[in-house]
């Protein structure tokens, strides 16, 4: 068997080599309605598998996102091959084979996974035999209920994993790791990096935003009021398409990673377009050609393989996002606020490798007196995003105990105060869409670590003891008490 998975721009590029007109190709798109990244299974006669290639159109329909189809595709290929080489098939399943798939799966497997991995790995399973009951194929699921739980997974509620920065971390990976400074800020002559203003102004954006890096990195220039060589000194930008499970949302940008922008904007992106106009060109037919910004700067109209659409910015899917071009009378202009070479958006594996780019040179100056201290392990994307959250929270928290400390009000209505506006207003921010995902940030308002030094501080200054000391201390206690006992 072999799975495959729909690509209507691979179909695109190469009609013209398989003998089909692009008047014909837009035409059969136009009738085939078939969502990019659908997965299709076939078997050795190149006849779909089912019933998994409904499944597969169905979730396509509901416009499930290209990267989950694919995680569960792969997921229930891996059933089906388990199952086959027991002599059974997807429809013939019991509970008890279900069991044997997860034991194999979490400890026999040659490549075994983690227990978060198969809760990831249930939830595909879940999914898809939810989908065979409710068409008929089979009348329950395989498996019984266990409690209140109907899924296959652990069931186990895993911690928010919380990794922010301090000020002067934060100003060392952006200005020494991108931005290729040395840690008492004067310029590294040997620093050979490239693009370091486009840099360090995309994690000065992650960073004041708080939007994941799918949400940044594929940001257009008119969504911040980039057009015409134009800059706003603050913006306001409509995720839908490109944020987490397409959730909507309003992310403000503030006044200081526009400014950060300038540096980029003026001198290193003209470069690069000038660059890659040959390209550019020679990929004429495969792009997205935009001829004109309409509503606003809200919707854009061009030639979309062959056709003249007319699309919303805001509903603009990544893979759209990273072929539209502004035809400018002077040459092709990509509409993506940060690229690279050829002119193309930074995919997510451009993005790591300027993050791991960025924690070599910062090891290198790790040693520095100026350098603060490093994490064991390489600094995230993600981890601008909490810095955000964090921050925000404090700084709200503290407002909010100012405004009740004026008033002189209860307790109470501080704790109410606090549940009702702080942490609403990050979760708004974030685009969590449950209370509760924020509410994880709290225990983080204070590093523990911090609270363990200060707590033993007095200890070690009032008789000059150290964990040593103490430890020994402790020892001739116990040994003490083993002794009055015998």
């Amino acid at each position: 068997m072999q799975l495959y998975f729909t690509n209507k721009r691979k179909v695109w590029k190469v009609g013209e080599v398989a003998g089909l007109p692009y008047a014909e190709l837009a035409e059969l798109f136009e009738r085939r309605r078939l969502p990019a990244g659908t997965p299709v299974l076939l078997d050795g006669a190149m006849r779909p598998v089912e019933p998994l290639s409904t499944w597969f159109r169905s979730m396509a329909l509901d416009r499930m996102d290209a990267k989950t189809m694919r995680s569960y595709a792969y997921t229930l290929l891996t059933l089906l091959h388990f199952l086959m080489a027991r002599g059974l098939d997807l429809l013939s399943v019991t509970e008890t084979d279900i069991k044997e798939f997860r034991l194999w799966r979490l400890e026999q497997a040659e490549e075994t996974v983690e227990e978060v991995s198969f809760d990831r790995d249930s939830a595909a399973i879940g999914t898809f035999y939810k989908f065979l009951k409710d068409k008929g194929y089979i009348a329950h699921r395989p498996w019984r209920s266990a409690g209140k739980r109907e899924s296959l997974g652990s069931g186990i509620s895993r911690d928010l994993r919380v990794r922010h920065m301090e000020l002067e971390q934060y100003l060392f990976l952006r200005d020494v790791g991108f931005g290729g400074l040395t840690p008492d800020a004067s310029l590294d002559e040997s620093f050979g990096g490239w693009w370091p203003h486009r840099n360090r102004a995309s994690s000065e954006l992650a960073l004041m935003t708080g939007m994941r890096i799918q949400e940044w990195a594929t940001l257009l220039l008119p969504e911040l009021g980039l057009e015409n060589g134009q800059r706003p000194p603050t913006a306001d930008v409509e995720l839908a398409a490109c944020a987490k499970y397409k959730r909507p949302r309003t992310v403000y940008v503030p006044r200081d990673p526009m400014e950060l922008l300038d540096p980029y904007l003026l001198i290193e992106r003209p470069e690069i377009v000038a660059r890659a106009q040959r390209t550019l060109r020679r990929r004429h037919r495969d792009l997205f050609v935009v001829q004109r910004l309409e509503a606003d700067g809200t919707k854009v109209r061009g030639i979309l393989e062959g056709r003249t659409v007319v699309r919303s910015i805001k509903d603009m899917a990544p893979d759209l996002r990273r072929i539209a071009v502004l035809e400018t009378g002077d040459g092709l202009d990509p509409l993506a606020v940060f690229i690279g070479r050829g002119g193309r958006m930074l995919t997510f594996s451009g993005w790591d490798r300027v993050r791991w780019r960025a924690w070599d040179r910062m090891q290198m100056w790790a040693a520095e007196e100026a350098a603060p201290q490093l994490p064991r392990q390489c600094w995230l994307y993600h981890d601008l995003r909490h810095t955000f959250a964090l921050r925000l929270l404090i700084f709200l928290t503290r407002e909010a105990l100012n405004d009740i400390q004026a008033q002189e009000l209860p307790m109470s209505t501080l704790l109410d105060h606090m549940v009702g506006n702080p942490l609403l207003t990050v979760q708004r921010r974030l685009g969590h869409a449950r209370p509760s995902t924020t509410y994880r940030y709290i225990r983080y308002l204070k590093d523990p670590m911090r609270e363990v030094d200060d707590a033993f501080r007095e200890w070690t200054a009032a008789g000059g003891a150290s964990y040593v000391t103490i430890a020994r201390h402790l020892l001739d206690l116990e040994e003490h008490g083993h002794a009055s006992q015998g």
